[in-house]
């Protein structure tokens, strides 16, 4: 029992006292449908939505793939599995997924999900589960069924269509994050075009556009210095005045607080809108209204310092 209260209390200490780190989604319908799942979980299916995106997929696509992966591994990228299988989508190298190693890389199993997806005659319009089945020909095609609901919640959020969706926590004594690991998973997950040359290439010019004065002002209190700036194309930004946002900002806005824990990420603004894991409780403080320079050219992702 001592040995007990005594994890106990190291977690609260470590967590702030709000529990392990969590992440949730919330339906845009307000019908108050939640899902809640862990920082990992997130992270993976960030990469599984960004893999499809970038692919120019569509989003029930995005839906099929983290359903697929929610039911093989529960949104894990595990080592084992049943016979040779492996990772998110429990692919496995003797029936010609890959190595291993490939099969371990979640853009490449991703990549592999969505390959022969794409095979699949008018898989938008197929009930889920038979799109499934006919990727993974699994023993049990009727359980991807059950995963639907979340995974749609999940796959609105993160292809940006349901705005300020997705809050996450993170523990209260958070490491420094390193904007250029964020640029770096940036390029990692949606390609090298996500960011302008010069940041692409580590340039300390961290707004990342030529004559953007203001875009690398302050956020709150925060450095600039510890800002990467994203910028949203001006054919997909928001019009003036939208509540909405657009979904690439709010893509890409998901994306980093889906990060938050892996990267020390504490601050994302888009939309006139802010998360911060500061005060965040239990499921991550809701988005807030932020400066109005926090407009839709551009997503700003502030790493802890």
């Amino acid at each position: 029992m001592l040995l007990a209260l005594a994890g106990y209390l190291v977690a609260q200490y470590v967590t702030g006292g709000g529990g392990a780190p969590r992440c949730t989604v919330r339906s845009a319908e307000g019908d108050g449908t939640t899902y809640e799942l862990s920082p990992e979980q997130a992270v993976n299916a960030a990469k599984i939505s960004a893999v499809g995106t970038s692919r120019g997929l569509p989003e029930r696509a995005v839906t099929i793939a983290l359903a697929t992966a929610l039911q093989e591994s529960a949104l894990r990228n595990i080592k084992y599995g049943d016979r040779d299988s492996l990772g998110l989508f429990q692919q496995r190298p003797s029936q010609g997924w890959g190595t291993p190693k490939q099969i371990l890389d979640p853009g490449y199993s991703s990549e592999k999900f969505y390959e022969h997806l794409e095979k699949v005659p008018g898989y938008s319009r197929l009930p889920l589960t038979v799109a499934a089945q006919r990727v993974q020909r699994s023993g049990f095609p009727q359980a991807y069924a059950k995963h639907e609901p979340d995974a749609a919640l999940l796959a609105a959020a993160l292809t940006g269509r349901a705005p300020a969706s997705l809050t996450c926590s993170a523990p209260r004594d958070a490491q420094p994050g390193k904007p250029d690991d964020v640029r770096a998973a940036l390029i990692r997950d949606f390609g090298p075009d996500v960011l302008p040359k010069a940041q692409a290439a580590g340039s300390q010019d961290e707004t990342g556009t030529a004559g953007a004065a203001g875009a690398s002002a302050k956020l709150g209190s925060t450095p600039a210095a510890a800002t990467v700036t994203v910028p949203v194309p001006a054919a997909q930004a928001a019009t003036s005045g939208s509540t909405a946002g657009d979904r690439r900002g709010w893509e890409l806005a998901h994306w980093a607080v889906a990060h938050a824990a892996e990267l020390h990420i504490e601050e994302v603004a888009y939309a006139g809108r802010v998360w911060a894991t500061g005060d965040s409780g239990d499921s991550g403080q809701p988005w807030q209204s932020g400066n109005a320079q926090n407009g839709s050219a551009e997503v700003r992702i502030t790493t802890a310092q």
